[in-house]
């Protein structure tokens, strides 16, 4: 498997890929995992982490294109190269542009190869990439076809990017495996520890608390949520937003935003937190939002939010409503007005909380099981090594 992410990170992708290890293991594969020198090590039955030289000068990777990557991504083709000198594998399992130059070893190789289809990458280039690097997009749309075309199978994280590989390739196997990693501990949150969370975010008793959790990115619409709060804030005094994630240099710039408009007080920004404290913060708040811009890959958080059992506000776009429905959230129009009156609804209305909850909790037992994403990994090998048996 290869991996040009650093793993492992608290973030979408490298949650997709420690989720593919975690059914791969449980399904008795021995697994080489090649990616970059940056992240943290997980240990996993059956999993062995290997990592390109460390380069000193490089301590983390930024979400999207950048140079970093790329001198990252040679390193990790050389290393590609050499284990597969060095090895016999039987297939190859490739993340994002890792697919790009996998696709190559796999027909050098003569080996299986299976694309993990995560976002489109001409898009993320639209939505990363300045201007005069938009020419790029024409080649690269080229290069994604070829790769589709090329694969021996194709994992999409959502029914959107399932639909537009057919558009490319009506026949190449394909499984649509959301992002459904195992469920957040909810078993472990006891009052003991709701206890100790809660001294330490003091600042949270007595509150109505609106939260985000996830990255910082500007496609993640945080500033529309700013703007959101504004009108939330005319209407209630006792609200505070609370956003979980980001860089330090993406918080100071919201926080400047915020002290601008004379609502710092109201807001709170935690910086990047363990994985394991997710369910704590969901436990506290009132409302999740997701006020997401655009995309058609549906964010991790998603599941989490529905796990929890706490009302979902999030915008309705593709990225939202291929998995969300007017029964299990409120889905608005990405713009401030919409966004506040959906938050006020449910602050205002504690049946109508409890009523979406409940129903996101229901649809999460019953359609996001992890027992299913195991099968469903082992249907897509299947169909791959059919493919070329």
């Amino acid at each position: 498997m290869i991996a040009p992410e650093p793993f492992f990170e608290p973030r979408g992708t490298p949650f997709s890929i420690l989720g593919r290890l975690k059914a791969l293991s449980r399904l008795g594969h021995s697994v080489d995992l090649l990616t970059y020198h940056v992240g943290d090590d997980v240990v996993i039955e059956g999993i062995r982490i290997l990592r390109t030289p460390q380069l000193r000068f490089i301590r983390e990777v930024p979400i999207g294109p950048s140079y970093r990557k790329v001198l990252l991504d040679i390193l990790l083709v050389v290393n590609a190269f050499i284990m597969l000198v060095k090895e016999r594998y039987d297939l190859v399992h490739t993340h994002e542009e890792a697919s790009i130059f996998g696709t190559v070893l796999a027909k050098v190789f003569g080996i299986r190869h299976l694309y993990d289809f995560h976002s489109s990458i001409p898009q993320v280039m639209r939505n990363f990439v300045s201007r005069q690097f938009l020419l790029l997009i024409p080649a690269l749309e080229w290069i994604e076809r070829l790769v589709v075309n090329a694969s021996d199978g194709v994992i999409a994280i959502s029914p959107a990017l399932r639909d537009y590989v057919r558009t490319i390739n009506k026949s190449v196997p394909i499984m649509v495996i959301e992002n459904i990693i195992e469920a957040l501990d909810q078993e472990s949150i006891t009052a003991e520890k709701i206890s100790e969370f809660e001294n330490t975010y003091s600042q949270f008793n007595g509150k109505k608390i609106v939260l985000y959790t996830g990255t910082f990115e500007p496609y993640q619409g945080l500033e529309l949520l700013i703007s959101c709060a504004e009108r939330v804030l005319q209407h209630r005094k006792d609200v505070i937003f609370a956003l979980v994630g980001g860089k330090k240099h993406q918080i100071d710039k919201l926080r400047e935003i915020v002290v601008g408009l004379g609502i710092s007080s109201h807001f709170y920004f935690t910086g990047i937190r363990p994985p394991a404290e997710m369910p704590l913060f969901m436990n506290i708040a009132q409302t999740l939002v997701s006020p997401r811009l655009n995309g058609n890959n549906t964010p991790l958080k998603i599941y989490s939010y529905l796990q929890s059992g706490k009302p979902i506000v999030a915008t309705n776009i593709t990225a939202h409503n291929q998995i969300l429905n007017d029964d299990i959230a409120i889905l608005v129009d990405p713009d401030p007005d919409s966004m506040a009156q959906a938050i006020l609804s449910v602050l205002d209305d504690s049946s109508l909380a409890t009523k979406l909850g409940a129903r996101a909790r229901l649809y999460f037992k019953s359609r996001c099981s992890f027992r299913e994403y195991i099968d469903k990994t082992e249907e897509i090998l299947d169909m791959v090594y059919e493919r070329r048996s």
